[in-house]
C-alpha cells in the first residue's frame, strides 16, 4: 500500500513515465491547525486519480480541479484556503487554520 510522502512522488513519476499529464500539489505553508504539515503532497494524474494529502474535505477536491487546470495550460499556482474554527469541519480543515498549497504542473 502506498501511504507516504516517497510513495506519492514516485507515483507521481511513474504516471508521468507512463505518458500522462501530472501535477504535484504541495502544502508550502501554515498558519494555525492544519490537518497535514509542510512538505505533504498530493499527485493528481489527467484523468483525476489521486495520491496523498494536502488537507482533506473541500479543500483536497478544490486541489484536484485546480491541478486538471494546471495540467492543461501549464501554469503552476499557488492557492489559499482559509476558515474559521467554527466552520472549519465543513470545508476539511479540522482544526481551522490557513494553508498555502502550490500546485505545479510534472514535466
Amino acid at each position: 500500500m502506498l501511504t507516504g510522502e516517497d510513495d506519492v512522488l514516485q507515483m507521481a513519476a511513474r504516471w508521468r513515465r507512463d505518458g500522462r499529464g501530472v501535477a504535484l500539489a504541495t502544502v508550502i505553508e501554515t498558519w494555525g491547525s492544519a490537518p497535514r504539515p509542510v512538505g505533504s503532497h498530493l499527485a493528481i494524474d489527467e484523468d483525476g486519480n489521486f495520491l496523498g494529502s494536502v488537507s482533506g474535505g473541500c479543500v483536497e477536491g478544490a486541489v484536484v480541479a485546480e491541478a486538471a487546470e494546471v495540467i492543461a495550460d501549464g501554469r503552476a499556482r499557488l492557492l489559499e484556503f482559509g476558515v474559521a474554527d467554527a466552520t472549519a469541519w465543513e470545508v476539511g480543515l479540522s482544526c481551522g487554520g490557513r494553508i498555502a498549497v502550490y500546485v505545479e504542473k510534472v514535466g
